[in-house]
């Protein structure tokens, strides 16, 4: 353990939160764009809405859902475990359109009235999540182009002024588009992959140029960062990770990428240092990266929430350290921009 002071961020309403959220994708169970698998397997509620309720007894007060994840049942897990707790801030996106009948993607908002189907998915949200109003809501389409963006944000703009919700953002892997929308007052976050394999330095660098919130998705490598994955373990078919998507870097077909799990071995011992386990030291790196950086690590098990959460006593990785992963890790140059 460490004596230094948690690491925490002051969020765009001047409340303070420790600099840990949770990622809620996993909870959502399935569902699917045609028989492709686009969630992480079947999911027990009980035990999800259990770790929730964990995660607020340990002090985290951010956590970040989309509509579309389980076709609006991570929403509702979500709703149902923090009904009443009004001093979490829940952070959703929308930009999907999906049927919760039958757990298929049905397409994308930017098809029809941006503005219209940007209203219709906030109210959707709101009655899944059981809240009046929504701290923050991100566009979860990463590469759409710059002007529609600004159509579903100027209908955000109308709901922020009514109240409904608190703020927005964008969910993208792009510079550019982070920073297009980056001088609104509403427009407060990017949320983006970012990981010690992947140290997004143009991102970072628009975030931290504008003063908005990096909020890390991936921050554990789709889970391969916990150090719980041996090369050439398969995964299950239902899995998200079985898939072959191009900006899915650390799986391919249920599978470890290759070069990913000798890599993480090279530094497994400094990720660990202080007492940590591979996991804590993946989101003590992310924290010591910047203080701009929200990592929200996912989860499907009280278990995996107090691990995440037993980062926060021991703080960012110290600086010799930092220096010696950045030896170790070899990491790939950025390249260009894309969806991750």
């Amino acid at each position: 353990m460490t004596d230094r002071p948690e690491p925490a961020i002051r969020l765009w309403d001047g409340r303070e939160v420790p600099r840990l959220g949770l990622g809620c994708w996993a909870i959502g169970g399935p569902f699917f764009a045609g028989d492709t698998p686009l969630g992480y397997g079947t999911v027990d509620d009980a035990e999800s809405t259990a770790a929730i309720r964990c995660a607020v007894d340990l002090g985290i007060r951010f956590f970040d859902t989309a509509d579309v994840y389980g076709a609006g049942h991570s929403e509702e897990v979500l709703g149902q475990a923090l009904e009443g707790h009004d001093e979490v801030v829940i952070a959703t996106k929308l930009g999907n359109r999906f049927d919760p009948v039958t757990k298929q993607m049905a397409g994308s908002i930017a098809d029809g009235d941006l503005r219209q189907e940007t209203r219709s998915a906030v109210e959707a949200s709101l009655r899944r999540l059981r809240r009046d109003r929504i701290d923050l809501v991100q566009l979860h389409l990463n590469d759409v182009a710059v002007e529609p963006a600004g159509e579903v944000f100027d209908e955000l703009d109308r709901l922020r002024a009514a109240g409904v919700i608190g703020a927005y953002g964008w969910s993208t892997d792009f510079p550019d588009r982070a920073a297009a929308y980056a001088g609104r007052p509403g427009f407060v976050a990017v949320q983006h992959g970012m990981n010690l394999f992947f140290d997004a330095p143009g991102l970072l660098g628009a975030v931290e140029a504008h003063g908005l919130i990096s909020i890390n998705r991936s921050p554990l490598a789709m889970g391969l960062l916990t150090g719980k994955f041996a090369a050439g373990q398969a995964l299950p078919a239902d899995d998200v990770r079985s898939n072959t998507f191009g900006w899915m870097d650390y799986f391919k077909d249920g599978r470890v990428v290759p070069g990913f799990a000798e890599r993480l071995d090279r530094i497994r011992h400094l990720l660990t240092a202080g007492g940590r386990s591979p996991a804590q030291g993946a989101l003590a790196w992310l924290w010591a990266k910047s203080p701009r950086t929200l990592p929200i690590p996912g989860f499907r098990s009280v278990t995996q929430v107090r691990e995440n959460a037993g980062a926060l006593g021991k703080g960012p990785l110290p600086d010799d350290v930092m220096a010696e992963i950045e030896r170790l890790v070899d990491r790939p140059p950025e390249g260009a921009a894309r969806a991750r």
